[in-house]
């Protein structure tokens, strides 16, 4: 996909079934432009879209499949609903491929997936924010689509409603075996949702790949400034300690204390570690109030040419860890390549992202 005005894109990607690809760069930076050019409700200079054997988009040939004969789910910011008809209503007026009596069964069918069959007979201005986007998000899987295109889907909704339809996407999205494709400004949509992760800037991609890979890579600046570096990748629910206020939770080949949480053992969940949060030191310390001190080993290290901090990749089995640290502090314990240290991490400092027990 590559164009020089009026939004300068030059990028090309994939995302496959069962992925969630979250598209995270800053307002202006083409983001919204890449999911209409999926749809086919923009057509750049140079494009070329293809859903599996299908192609939607090749200005190299002049293909150009229309939107309407895409099939595309696109839930938007601002809903887009009918205000004039039901939630029921809204949701058959994509269901125009199927025969009338199959409508409605249907609709209410997707209104049971979105946890909204008593409230199918209400208008838009009837629903809260939360339910209105549940709405929009059963619509676009009405027209049985191909791939799902989310567009800041949680902007209009408060942080406590963004958590609730975070978890109902993440649990649709572990049944349905097609690609999501989610543009955000918000770091918390890409670390509860995401799978794979494009970081645009100025309609060109800074990097692209994996989650945990990218998370976990000491050399990109750009996400410093704009979130923070910090790992994340997934751990198991061993035990929820209530007495002692903490979460035991394994991965790879360790384990980690978190504060307490309503989890469930054996749940799945992801983990954010900041790199400011975690210490080094070259000898398991003695007499300290923190859980956590994992044996890791120096696998990268990374100066910042225009200040004092370092980053300091850590290897724990096959968990990669940042440590942002600063310069003193590298020559003092004398980290290298190869360096056997601990990471200290307080309990506190690491965030669990997952479905609470009900």
């Amino acid at each position: 996909m590559r164009q020089r005005t009026p939004i300068p894109l030059d990028l090309e990607f994939t995302c496959d079934p069962g992925d969630v690809l979250a598209i995270f760069g800053p307002s202006g930076s083409g983001k919204s432009t890449i999911l209409r050019s999926i749809a086919g409700l923009y057509h750049p200079e140079h494009v070329s879209v293809r859903a599996g054997s299908e192609t939607w988009s090749d200005s190299a040939s002049k293909t150009f499949t229309p939107p309407h004969r895409r099939a595309v789910g696109i839930v938007f910011q601002e809903y887009a609903l009918f205000p004039h008809l039901t939630a029921l209503g809204n949701v058959m007026t994509a269901l125009g491929h199927r025969s009338s009596p199959e409508r409605q069964p249907r609709a209410e069918e997707l209104l049971r997936l979105v946890h909204l069959s008593d409230h199918q007979d209400r208008r838009p201005h009837q629903l809260s924010g939360g339910e209105r986007q549940r709405v929009a998000l059963a619509r676009a899987l009405a027209r049985e689509p191909a791939v799902l295109l989310l567009d800041e889907p949680f902007a209009a909704v408060d942080r406590t409603v963004r958590r609730r339809l975070q978890d109902e996407i993440d649990g649709l999205r572990r049944t349905l075996d097609i690609p999501l494709v989610l543009v955000t400004h918000d770091f918390d949509d890409v670390v509860r949702l995401a799978t794979r992760l494009l970081i645009l800037e100025k309609g060109k991609a800074i990097a692209a790949g994996t989650l945990t890979d990218l998370t976990s890579r000491p050399d990109l600046p750009w996400l410093r400034d704009a979130v923070g570096l910090g790992s994340v990748f997934e751990a198991r629910v061993v035990k929820r300690d209530r007495q002692r206020g903490l979460l035991e939770l394994a991965f790879d080949e360790g384990t980690l204390f978190a504060s307490d949480r309503a989890l469930d053992a054996g749940a799945t969940v992801r983990l954010r570690i900041a790199a400011r949060d975690v210490i080094l030191a070259t000898s398991e310390p003695p007499g300290l109030s923190l859980h956590n001190a994992l044996p890791a080993t120096v696998s990268a290290v990374s100066a910042d040419s225009a200040g004092d901090h370092v980053v300091v990749q850590l290897a724990i089995g096959r968990v990669l860890l940042l440590a942002e640290v600063t310069r003193d502090a590298i020559a003092r314990l004398g980290i290298a390549v190869g360096a056997r240290v601990y990471a200290l991490i307080k309990s506190v400092s690491i965030d669990v992202v997952g479905s609470e027990s009900r």
